[in-house]
C-alpha cells in the first residue's frame, strides 16, 4: 500500500467523524464536574436566549464559565456554519471529569489530610429547531 493512500484514508475518516453540529468545549476548568452538571442540567433543551439568561442570573460559580462556552458555541454556529441564532437550542451538555490535583493539609498531632482539587471538561452542543 502506498504511503499517500494511508493519509487519504485517514483524512476521510477524520472528515466522517467530525461533528456536524456547532459545539464548544472548555477543558481543565477548575470546578468539580458534579457542580458543573447542576448548572448544565438547567440549560439542557432550552433555546440559546433562555439558556444565556438563566446563566446570567444563576448564583453558582460554574455558570460564568458555562456562559462563556455557550457564547462560543453560538459564535461557532453563526460564523462557521451559517445558522440563525434565534433557531438554536442546547441539544447536548457534558461535564467530564478532568485531572485531579492532590494537595496535603496539615492536621492535628502531625497527621496530614489529602485535599483533592478536581477539574472538568465542559462541552456544549447546539442544534437548530
Amino acid at each position: 500500500m502506498a504511503k499517500g493512500h494511508r493519509s487519504q484514508v485517514k483524512k476521510e475518516r477524520n472528515i466522517a467523524t467530525q461533528e456536524k453540529r456547532p459545539h464548544a468545549t472548555a477543558k481543565y476548568v477548575g470546578i468539580p464536574a458534579s457542580k458543573a452538571k447542576i448548572v448544565l442540567d438547567q440549560i439542557k433543551g432550552k433555546d440559546v436566549v433562555t439558556a444565556a439568561a438563566l446563566l446570567t442570573y444563576s448564583p453558582r460559580v460554574a455558570s460564568d464559565i458555562i456562559a462563556k462556552v455557550l457564547k462560543s458555541a453560538v459564535a461557532n454556529a453563526e460564523n462557521n456554519m451559517g445558522m440563525d441564532k434565534s433557531k438554536l437550542f442546547v441539544e447536548e451538555v457534558v461535564a467530564d471529569q478532568g485531572p485531579t490535583m492532590k494537595r496535603v493539609r496539615p492536621r492535628a498531632q502531625g497527621r496530614a489530610y489529602r485535599i483533592l482539587k478536581r477539574s472538568c471538561h465542559i462541552s456544549i452542543v447546539l442544534n437548530e429547531r
